[in-house]
């Protein structure tokens, strides 16, 4: 059991730092790529789900504080939405089976969007800032990460089966 949780965590350390790299790369190259596709908040629905709420949370903070670095505005909402988006994630995929592939698509499609309207309003309520939604491109973050994470999720069911069919 516990050398299950280091290769999670490990694994998740991994994602975390690809993520960072691709954050890096892509955000002096092209920045409207990070609009439409959060890789940190892919990190976090692929490994919350099937994984418990604490998991999760601890890997939304540690993923939203590291994109929080990224950007020039108020240090902790990313924090603090991918924490929520995290927590969440890891409780309603203990709950419900979302393995199914078009489950699986509509959770996270549902994740994510939760995740950019409280982020959005966090910055126009709470921060009382300006939302820039790129002429529209932020609305296609939740389908992109949807869709990524279905087809990562997909990948690594398929890679499991293998290994214990072997």
């Amino acid at each position: 059991m516990r050398e299950t949780a280091l290769r999670d965590a490990g694994r998740a350390g991994l994602a975390v730092v690809a993520a960072f790299l691709f954050y890096s790369l892509l955000g002096g190259l092209r920045p409207s790529v990070l609009v439409v596709f959060n890789a940190f908040s892919l990190v976090v629905v692929v490994f919350s789900i099937g994984r418990k709420e604490v998991f999760g949370a601890f890997l939304g903070a540690a993923c939203g504080l590291i994109q929080d670095s990224f950007s020039l505005g108020i240090f902790g909402v990313a924090g603090l939405t991918k924490t929520l988006l995290g927590f969440w994630t890891g409780y309603v995929s203990q709950r419900l089976d979302v393995a199914p592939v078009s489950r699986n698509a509509l959770f996270l499609m549902v994740m994510s969007t939760i995740e950019l309207l409280l982020w959005a309003l966090l910055n126009a309520f709470v921060l009382r800032e300006q939302v820039d939604f790129r002429r529209g491109l932020l609305f296609l973050q939740p389908l992109v990460t949807a869709l990524l994470g279905s087809l990562i999720l997909q990948i690594v069911r398929r890679r499991q089966a293998r290994r214990a069919r072997a």
